[in-house]
């Protein structure tokens, strides 16, 4: 699975990078400000995605970096009294690859509202409850990774049609392999640059391809982390180095 990860790459750099239209804004979320770096990034909180889009219907889709709230929120979702959408049931985070066609929550995002959400690593835990130890998953040549995921537009139902929509996505994930699994049994999608625009068409139909592949999995490397990622109140760099495997504690094998 995909519960916290970091990403530390200032949006409007990262769109020229990608060579990507950057519609993200200041967004706020748990008091932090969205183009700051995030090494605890938590569901709930605003994320950068990658999205291809029209501006008319007769041109050419562009990419587009936009920023959602990580945890999809389905189009059908009911509104509270104060106009947010009801949470009830596990936050969507997370979208099993093999049921993205078929799950009612994801089915109609997998058709034309497929994203990449752009990220420095992930972290997964190993070992007893109570005694996990963290470990980094994270792309060694420093580059970010850029991990599938499907978004979705959600509005009140009697909200106006010119409403600013609450934009929200869920990071795809797929049975680990190679050393990941050995930490944890799933792991998020990665895509490779060159399927980026593939994975991102909103005019063609989902790759089933892309799905049962490992993308970026030779880039990905595995470091243990400091506990202090434990807590969503922290955060700060010292949250990714590296720390001396502690006995008792697990390690990798």
């Amino acid at each position: 699975m995909c519960g916290r990860f970091a990403v530390t790459t200032d949006p409007a750099l990262l769109a020229e990078k990608i060579k990507a239209i950057d519609e993200t804004t200041a967004a706020s979320a748990g008091g932090k400000d969205a183009s700051a770096p995030n090494y605890n990034v938590a569901p709930t909180t605003t994320v950068s995605t990658v999205v291809k889009r029209h501006s008319e219907p007769d041109d050419e889709a562009t990419r587009r970096l936009r920023s959602m709230r990580w945890g999809l929120v389905p189009p059908w979702v009911k509104a509270k009294e104060d106009g947010s959408p009801e949470t009830k049931g596990p936050l969507l985070i997370n979208a099993r690859s093999d049921k993205l066609t078929t799950s009612p929550a994801f089915r109609n995002s997998a058709k034309n509202k497929r994203c990449l959400v752009p990220m420095d690593g992930w972290y997964e835990w190993q070992g007893e409850r109570g005694a996990k130890t963290p470990f980094f998953m994270y792309a060694g040549d420093g580059e970010p990774l850029f991990m599938a995921g499907l978004w979705s537009t959600w509005r009140p139902k009697d909200a106006p049609k010119d409403a600013n929509p609450l934009l929200s996505c869920t990071i795809i994930t797929t049975d680990a392999a190679g050393p990941l699994a050995e930490i944890h049994d799933r792991m998020p999608l990665t895509v490779s640059e060159r399927d980026w625009d593939r994975w991102l068409d909103p005019d063609a139909p989902i790759d089933e391809g892309l799905l049962r592949g490992h993308g970026d999995l030779d880039r990905i490397e595995i470091r243990e982390v400091s506990r202090l990622v434990n807590s969503v109140r922290n955060n700060g760099p010292e949250l990714i180095e590296p720390v001396e495997p502690s006995a008792g504690q697990g390690t990798l094998l």
